[in-house]
């Protein structure tokens, strides 16, 4: 008895202290970051509530933050540009988030890009994961791994720019990152059969060598602000910069999109899933926040209202591709039921 007794009291202060706060926050990916915003500005403008506060931590730093417990000193939501690891959800309820709610917001690709002033790149999984891979199979065709030894990109494959590879890309707290490893630097782990059997094997250590990115200058660790990579490649037209296709669409009089395996970056390829690197976006809700922070529900309705998440939505305006419409109510009708993960 006494040990509920606790409990309950401890809920009751935590949600004591959630009420301090008349504002919704929301932390997490950079990526998911433009699209938030602007729901978040509308649904300000369109209702008696404040407008919600969005903060760019980064995925990984989002969820850190997102886990944290429940009360005023945490966030209400954590935006994602993957879904939350089951690390995170054991992080998550060790520290009393136990009902969380995920939210699929719809789809993005990412994009490897450069200046317009430069050669637009065409590139395949393989040669990415050459040219970044920390360990890469040892050029002399025997089947050893090999510190990176490719210091241009001609010598990835000499149908490639003589130029130095050096590639703007976000850091290990990054969704981005993830999806990145995931999506284009593993397939291009895995064109090696003798790679690809490892998993069989030994999963940390294909792990480590099919997403261990090199560590020697040609990856650099540009931080979470997209918007940053894009001025850096305007001033340095021999860069590629890894970020999100609204940031290529927003920016597209100053850097164009790499074709990975001949087809571009473009909204009708990555929606059918063609473009090889996409990925779904997502944010997570704290159902403990919900009817104790002013807005939360009306939030969640806007944000999956077909005005903004739909086909002609004001979100894709901004980039996002949407989910088909089945997928959408699908969506849609388990988070108005807040229905936890």
């Amino acid at each position: 008895m006494k040990l509920k007794a606790l409990l309950a009291i401890s809920l009751i202060a935590s949600a004591a202290q959630v009420s301090a706060r008349e504002h919704i926050e929301i932390v997490g990916s950079s990526t998911v970051y433009p699209f938030t915003t602007v729901v978040a500005e509308r649904f300000g403008k369109a209702t008696q509530f404040r407008t919600p506060t969005v903060e760019s931590t980064g995925t990984g730093g989002g969820m850190q933050l997102f886990c944290g417990g429940v009360g005023v000193g945490t966030p209400d939501m954590t935006n994602a540009s993957r879904r939350i690891k089951s690390s995170e959800v054991e992080l998550c309820a060790s520290n009393g988030v136990t009902e969380i709610v995920e939210v699929k917001v719809g789809y993005d690709g990412i994009v490897m890009a450069n200046s317009v002033a430069a050669q637009q790149f065409d590139l395949t999984p393989r040669e990415i994961f050459l040219a970044l891979g920390k360990l890469v199979p040892n050029p002399d065709g025997s089947e050893t791994l090999v510190e990176n030894p490719y210091r241009t990109w001609n010598e990835v494959n000499s149908s490639l720019p003589e130029v130095r590879i050096e590639v703007l890309g976000p850091p290990p707290s990054s969704g981005t990152r993830d999806a990145f490893a995931e999506l284009a630097m593993e397939s291009g782990c895995k064109s090696f059969d003798w790679i690809a059997a490892i998993k069989s094997e030994d999963k940390n250590r294909f792990k480590a060598v099919c997403h261990g990115i090199r560590e020697d200058g040609a990856y650099v660790e540009a931080g979470e602000n997209d918007n940053l990579i894009v001025q850096k490649l305007a001033a340095n037209p021999n860069s590629l910069g890894v970020f999100g296709y609204s940031f290529l669409e927003s920016n597209a009089d100053v850097v164009h999109g790499a074709m990975i395996n001949g087809i571009a970056p473009e909204f009708e390829a990555i929606s059918d899933g063609s473009y090889p690197i996409s990925r779904a976006l997502f944010f997570y809700v704290k159902a403990a926040h919900v009817n104790v922070v002013p807005g939360i529900e009306e939030f969640l309705s806007e944000f999956t209202s077909e005005a903004a998440w739909g086909d002609d939505g004001y979100l894709t305006d901004r980039g996002l591709i949407p989910m088909p419409e089945e997928e959408r109510t699908q969506v849609g009708t388990a988070v108005r039921s807040l229905e936890a993960i």
